[in-house]
């Protein structure tokens, strides 16, 4: 992955789709730059889905770093936000690379010294087929609503036998696929885009069938997370 570094700090001009602009529009980017929330995602049924804004632009912390710990070669963090992530692995000597539809959470995680490009999951990405290990946490494995779809996408990222790590719903019986806005509860919602929330037998049956084997689960602080291994 010799380049990524420097050339994922130069950024990626593309056109973001209606349904990703929520990423970058107000209130999540405001909440990013303050650091903190409320920050929700509404569900048409009016139910609230609270963001853990102020974790994701902490530093790593225990639950996190045990994921890290177990990263195999270069890193692909999809969904970055404000890259709390990239920056420890970066700490660390690694090679990675963020990406992330949000304009603000590239601009958040690139200030924090970590590699980072503006870039669905779906778009052209630097790497494909070679990196070792490829995240989906806090919450997205539920990007574009269709995660066999999202995991096989995945798949060709990776190497032949590389790692994914997943973070699921710690409650097991979530399997959900909804519309969901971003709000913080006082302005009005952005436009709604398809979601999924997933517990780890949802995530078990959806990656069985998009090119993935189970290679581990565990919980740590209050999270779940399911580690597969491409096909």
């Amino acid at each position: 992955m010799s380049g990524v570094r420097a050339a994922a700090r130069v950024g990626h001009q593309r056109t973001v789709p209606a349904a990703e602009r929520a990423w970058s529009a107000d209130p999540y980017a405001d909440a990013l730059r303050a650091g903190r929330g409320p920050l929700f995602l509404r569900r048409a049924d009016g139910r609230l889905l609270p963001l853990d804004v102020e974790r994701w632009c902490a530093e790593a912390d225990a639950a996190d770093l045990e994921v890290l710990r177990r990263c195999e070669g270069a890193v692909l963090d999809v969904g970055c936000g404000p890259g709390r992530l990239v920056a420890a692995l970066g700490a660390r000597g690694r090679s990675v690379l963020g990406i992330d539809v949000s304009e603000a959470a590239v601009a958040h995680t690139v200030g924090r010294g970590g590699p980072a490009l503006l870039r669905s999951v779906f778009d052209p990405l630097p790497g494909t087929g070679r990196w070792g290990t490829a995240l989906l946490l806090d919450g997205n494995v539920g990007i574009g609503g269709d995660p066999v779809a999202l995991l096989r996408r995945v798949a060709r990222l990776v190497v032949a036998g590389g790692l994914l790590i997943v973070e699921t719903v710690p409650c097991p019986d979530v399997d959900e696929r909804v519309l969901v806005q971003v709000t913080d509860a006082r302005r009005p919602p952005g436009a709604p885009f398809p979601w999924a929330r997933l517990g780890t037998p949802a995530l078990l049956r959806c990656a069985a069938g998009a090119g993935w084997r189970a290679d581990g689960q565990w919980s740590a602080g209050g999270r779940s997370f399911v580690a597969l291994r491409a096909e």
